[in-house]
């Protein structure tokens, strides 16, 4: 009688497999394709390493075990039981960057950096590490700059130039997640700083660097590493031709803060704007100048967004808007001229189209005043974007002073929300922006009237409370 031969033993342990994921809706393939089938996007599919359960719980016990020591399983507990504190903070020694991060840097937050190529990411983020590293006592203090985009030589060279003292700054010219944390877990450092996380790759994928892939398990590996050791991690972004960052959008899920540098071209200042941040306030503003020492901080960011002229000029107009707990005065600029065209054109530079659209038609509606054969170009001086509707009322006179070719009374400014029915509708923290555009020597304030004090002054700018449209128009000229 034949013996069979017997099968051989399946081995306990299951092998990686290759997933192809869609960088648009998440959606698992087993094989590449050119179109995704869950949502039609076409390639958008990246190769990705799935690791099986086992081994990727065994990995990660083996890198707490390697970076911050035994770890307790955790636990449910009721949140009434658990005591809060309020997170330490170090200051960066840059005041516009501790005020857009909410107060400082926090132990083990992560930081995605973003902006256009050029506009001054690496040389902020140099000189807030050459001022840590000088500022705080050493051996207390140390830090990492990560660079995959430039040599050595070219980051000491642009620390030479802007004259930054570099004696407590350690580099590495790597692009390996692996040996970059193999040695932040020798060097221990208190900051690390990736520019930029699109050049990082790990050897577990086979995708290209810079794929949605390679990105995510790099930032997901630094991101794992900053919450394991308390070490504060800053990463760099490269941003799309749409102004979003690289990557999956993930990317921007997985850290504790993004900010975004901001910046007209040819203008020499910058703004740090944050859009996420877990330990402050949401769209926090920090301004800045670029000179050849570098990025210089603006401590009073609304001079420079006012006219320099010193008499007042038609279609002008000066608000007062608040970003994150700052109030900022900010002039917004309208043109009005006759349109050769059957449609004219309406063009907001620093505020949504749709809603200028709507308050020419309020003002047509309800202020007796028609722009219908007009073309009308609104813009907020200074590249700053208004995303309130505290501007309405500026805008809807600024709009008004050009098309009659006069100017407000001098030192005047304006805000207020417009409904849609004409009335001018209060918006917050108006004791805040009064007190704002009284310190910078404005007499005159146009309001509405849940915002203006009872006494009708703040200080000596006089308060014009208004509650209607018509009203606001017939005090402003």
């Amino acid at each position: 009688m034949a013996i069979s031969p017997s099968k051989p033993a399946r081995s306990s342990k299951s092998k990686a497999r290759t997933a192809y994921v869609c960088a648009e809706c998440g959606a698992d393939h087993n094989k590449w394709q050119g179109q995704c089938a869950e949502c039609g996007a076409w390639n958008s599919l990246s190769e990705f390493v799935v690791e099986p359960a086992a081994t990727a719980a065994k990995g990660a016990a083996s890198r707490r075990s390697g970076w911050a020591g035994k770890v307790d399983p955790p636990k449910v507990t009721a949140l009434k039981d658990v005591t809060h504190t309020e997170a330490e903070r170090v200051s960066t020694g840059i005041g516009e960057l501790d005020r857009v991060l909410g107060g400082g840097l926090v132990h083990g937050a992560v930081v995605l950096v973003g902006g256009d190529p050029g506009i001054g990411k690496s040389t902020l983020l140099l000189q807030a590490v050459a001022k840590m590293a000088g500022e705080l006592p050493s051996p207390d203090f140390t830090s990492l700059y990560v660079t995959g985009e430039e040599s050595l030589a070219q980051v000491a060279g642009r620390g030479a130039r802007l004259g930054l003292p570099l004696d407590g700054v350690h580099a590495l010219a790597e692009t390996g997640i692996e040996k970059i944390l193999e040695q932040a877990a020798e060097m221990r450092p208190r900051l690390i700083v990736a520019d930029s996380v699109q050049t990082l790759w790990t050897e577990s994928l086979g995708a290209a660097p810079g794929s949605v892939s390679q990105v995510r398990e790099s930032a997901a590996r630094l991101v794992r590493y900053a919450k394991e050791t308390g070490t504060a991690v800053f990463l760099v972004g490269h941003v799309t031709k749409e102004g979003g960052i690289a990557g999956p959008r993930v990317l921007e899920h997985m850290v504790d803060a993004v900010l975004y540098f901001e910046g007209e071209s040819g203008s020499r200042f910058r703004v740090l704007r944050a859009f996420k941040n877990r330990f402050g306030a949401v769209n926090e503003l920090g301004v800045f100048a670029m000179g050849d020492k570098g990025l210089r901080e603006v401590p009073n960011p609304s001079a420079i967004f006012l006219s320099g002229s010193r008499e007042p000029q038609p279609g002008s107009c000066v608000m007062v808007t608040r970003e994150g707990t700052r109030p900022l005065l900010v002039e917004v600029q309208a043109l009005v001229d006759s349109s050769p065209l059957s449609n004219p054109r309406r063009v907001a530079v620093g505020m949504e189209g749709n809603r200028l659209a709507m308050l020419l038609a309020v003002l047509h509606r309800h202020g007796g005043v028609g722009v219908g054969d007009q073309d009308v170009f609104v813009n907020v001086v200074g590249g700053i974007r208004v995303q309130e509707t505290a501007a309405d009322l500026p805008v809807l006179l600024s709009v008004l002073s050009s098309l009659r070719d006069a100017p407000l009374a001098e030192r005047t400014i304006a805000f207020g929300e417009v409904g849609l029915s004409g009335e001018i509708r209060p918006v917050p923290n108006g004791e805040e922006r009064l007190k704002e555009a009284a310190t910078h020597g404005f007499k005159r304030a146009i309001v509405p009237k849940a915002n203006a004090p009872r006494s009708g002054y703040v200080g000596e700018m006089q308060v014009v409370a208004v509650e209607r449209l018509a009203d606001a128009v017939d005090a402003a000229i």
